[in-house]
């Protein structure tokens, strides 16, 4: 019997180490696979403007105008400016009417596409890479020969109110981030919501939309960014051709990022008739460039995200995500860190009953406390893999690539590697895990936007009490 299991034993000690060599043997691979990955390049021209590129072996290719311009330089009076350019942006120039615009990109198979966000304004075309040339010029048209007739700013204003009507009443999830922010960072231009209030809206004019572009739109706030099969050097003439006439002095003082400030708080707007409770609570995280920002996200990975249609059920590797499954608590939720240049939010958004957000606040909370003192080696190696798979699974092909490549030059000045972003994420330990946790989430004031039927949600004193453990 004795040799029995000394045999078993020496059988399984066998298998370990099989398995932990042939898990180095992958993770050797796997980084030996992301050091290989093109590297980006990026130029700065004698104006200021920035030119990035990836060469991906791809057909077809993904080009875009990076610009810092957002609701976080608007004040209260300006508020929704920048997206309504963003409506005006393709109704035509002074080169081009709209149906010469839709006629000629129709005509290459290409898609045009706008986005502002709360720190940057983004313009990116989908086409063949050797129709690169062509779209640079019509992107170049478009930001410095806006044609932005009183009738067009009437049309985008009656579209602009009738798309935030429709997010009121349909996209609940970005209504409660939106309060999120505004709660957040009271008194702060990053309470700004992107839409802007309907009384601006109403009230923004041809010149004030003008205005804007002309004080925000300069060459050293701006990133052109491709990916797919293009050429740095080609590129940066497209860039000289097309872009150099862009101003890069400013009249006056360039616009700047005020301070922020993070005010523990909350906002709930109580709505009975809703079948669902939708909540989001999070503490002030850190800038995008902090050396906690990884550890953060790697928090974030363990808490993770959970559907009611996902399989697993009890089985998942998230704590919560069981307890969700087997009692009920809710409907979904994600586990987020949104970070900006200065500051962040790290928090919890979820959906569910109106009666369980007690009970579901109570698991979140408990589970943040656990991340603060007991996490464990295992839970975050598991969260490391889950934020390398989907940080990767991101950046699927050119489109996803050159705003990836927009966003970290115009905010970073440069591209970080793959490679070295792995590295940061493999240097993450248990410990690291606990001592971010500690800092940021541990008997911090967290900030609360809830909507929906709401009266189960604890008040913010019993909230705020249970973001520490008292311990002997």
């Amino acid at each position: 019997m004795a040799s029995l299991l000394k045999l078993s034993t020496a059988v399984r000690r066998q298998t370990l180490l099989a398995g932990s060599r042939a898990g180095s043997s992958y993770a050797a691979a796997f980084r030996s696979a992301l050091s290989n990955e093109p590297a980006t390049e990026v130029t700065t021209l004698d104006s200021g403007l920035r030119v990035a590129s990836e060469s991906v072996p791809s057909q077809v290719a993904t080009v875009g105008l990076f610009i810092d311009a957002g609701s976080r330089y608007e004040d209260k009076h300006s508020n929704g400016t920048a997206n309504f350019f963003e409506h005006l942006a393709f109704k035509g120039t002074t080169k081009r009417s709209q149906s010469a615009l839709e006629q000629e990109v129709e005509s290459m198979g290409a898609q045009l596409d706008a986005s502002t966000g709360r720190d940057q304004t983004s313009f990116t075309a989908r086409c063949l890479s050797k129709d690169v040339p062509k779209l640079v010029e019509i992107l170049a048209d478009v930001v410095q020969n806006p044609r932005l007739d009183d009738a067009d700013v009437k049309r985008a204003r009656e579209v602009i109110l009738g798309e935030i009507e429709q997010v009121d009443a349909g996209n609940l999830r970005e209504v409660v981030f939106d309060h999120l922010h505004s709660t957040a960072f009271q008194g702060t231009s990053l309470s700004n919501t992107v839409w802007g209030p309907s009384s601006n809206i109403r009230s923004i004019k041809a010149d004030d939309v003008r205005g804007y572009v002309n004080s925000h739109y300069k060459a050293p706030r701006m990133v052109l960014a491709a990916a797919g099969d293009v050429r740095q050097a080609e590129l940066e003439k497209l860039a000289e051709k097309h872009l150099g006439k862009i101003e890069s002095t400013f009249d006056g003082k360039a616009p700047q990022l005020s301070p922020v400030r993070f005010t523990g708080s909350e906002m709930r707007v109580r709505d009975d008739s809703l079948p669902l409770a939708y909540v989001a609570v999070a503490v002030e995280g850190c800038g995008v460039s902090d050396s906690d920002a990884m550890a953060l996200s790697v928090a974030s990975a363990l808490i993770g995200t959970w559907d009611r249609t996902f399989g697993g059920g009890v089985n998942n590797a998230s704590k919560l995500a069981v307890a969700s499954a087997h009692d009920k608590l809710c409907h979904n939720f994600e586990s987020f860190n949104l970070t900006y240049r200065d500051t962040g939010l790290w928090g919890i958004y979820f959906e569910c009953d109106p009666l369980m957000c007690e009970d579901m606040l109570f698991n979140v909370q408990n589970e943040w406390m656990r991340l603060c003192t007991m996490v464990t080696d295992g839970e975050v190696e598991r969260a490391k893999r889950q934020l390398k798979t989907r940080l990767l699974a991101q950046l699927e092909g050119p489109h996803a690539i050159c705003e990836d490549i927009g966003r970290q030059v115009l905010t970073l000045g440069r591209r970080e590697p793959l490679h070295d972003v792995e590295r940061r994420i493999e240097n993450v330990t248990a410990q690291n895990v606990r001592d971010v946790a500690m800092r940021y989430i541990f008997d911090r004031c967290p900030a609360v936007a809830a909507v929906g039927p709401v009266e189960n949600l604890p008040d913010y004193m019993r909230i705020r009490s249970s973001m520490y453990w008292t311990r002997l």
